[in-house]
């Protein structure tokens, strides 16, 4: 079989599945989370246990594994939703939300005209958000290729159906996203990365971690408007969308104090909805003694994070 018919292959499997209801999308995770959970048989589910316990250290043993269940089953389901959400028309995708709390907050920060700022973490089923959005104002957003050229092209072609022009995520697509704030228009971030070039520290549950300030700069040069945007699936095949605006002190000091104010942000989110947060990210190694947390035995790892967060008490009070 040759190249070209290998990627058309994945393209049409990627096609297949998209094309499924999303009930049978949630059915196929979930049967495939219950396997991951039986037999652990990933080395994704060890990263989930650690960040838990990372982040959450003072619960107990029996409620980091709860949530460990919880949170593979919730990300392997939203993995399968994005496919069925990339697959689906804008108006399909617009009906999956059943309802949006803080709605008005979006056109009110549209009636501005001083450019938007959508803060979107790595929660829930963020995917289904950009149809609803899309109905209002024209988006600019940052986009990565998929290393796949076959899975690229699927995701293309679901970003060309939404009001949305695609940036690369260098320096002329930070411009051009300045360019579109300052013209009135939006943006959405995913600001719970790693950066792939070094970063600023930033507190993230009490640990210093070398974090992007885009956002924060964003906000502070063009005096845009900025709102915390998450989606949860519901129990009727569709989603509930919740949109809460930003503390104020985001448009104020510099943009690593910007940059903590959205890392508390999520942190608050977490607190209350921990199985939702997509665990798996390796976020906790952006630390120049954390690098190796995640090849090591969890008690190492865990007595090196405590160190570090000892040593950042001492330092930032």
């Amino acid at each position: 079989m040759t190249d070209k018919n290998q990627q058309s292959l994945i393209y049409h499997v990627l096609n297949f599945i998209s094309r499924q209801p999303i009930q049978i999308c949630r059915f196929i995770a979930r049967n495939l989370a219950g396997l991951v959970n039986v037999l652990r048989i990933t080395k994704t589910s060890e990263i989930i246990r650690l960040n838990l316990r990372i982040a959450l250290p003072d619960l107990t043993e029996s409620e980091h594994e709860r949530i460990t269940a919880q949170t593979i089953r919730n990300e392997l389901t939203s993995y399968f939703e994005f496919f069925s959400i990339w697959g689906s028309s804008n108006e399909k995708n617009i009906s999956r939300v059943h309802s949006i709390t803080g709605e008005q907050l979006v056109h009110d920060a549209l009636a501005e005209k001083k450019g938007l700022v959508l803060i979107v973490p790595h929660f829930g089923t963020w995917e289904v958000m950009n149809s609803v959005i899309a109905q209002h104002t024209n988006m600019t957003i940052m986009y990565k290729p998929v290393k796949n050229a076959d899975a690229d092209q699927f995701v293309r072609n679901a970003r060309s159906r939404e009001n949305a022009t695609l940036v690369p995520t260098d320096e002329s697509g930070v411009r051009q996203i300045f360019k579109a704030l300052k013209q009135g228009g939006t943006t959405v971030i995913l600001p719970d990365h790693t950066p792939h070039h070094g970063g600023e520290p930033v507190p993230y549950f009490g640990i210093p971690l070398e974090s992007s300030n885009l956002s924060a700069k964003l906000i502070q040069k063009t005096k845009a408007r900025a709102l915390f945007l998450y989606a949860l699936r519901n129990d009727n095949h569709g989603f509930d969308m919740f949109i809460e605006p930003m503390d104020e002190s985001i448009y104020q000091g510099t943009a690593n104090d910007g940059t903590l104010v959205i890392h508390q942000a999520i942190e608050n989110l977490i607190q209350r909805f921990p199985e939702h947060y997509h665990w798996s990210y390796k976020r906790f190694r952006a630390h120049p003694d954390l690098r190796k947390i995640y090849d090591i035995d969890r008690d190492t790892a865990l007595a090196q994070v405590n160190q570090v967060r000892n040593t950042a008490q001492d330092h930032f009070g």
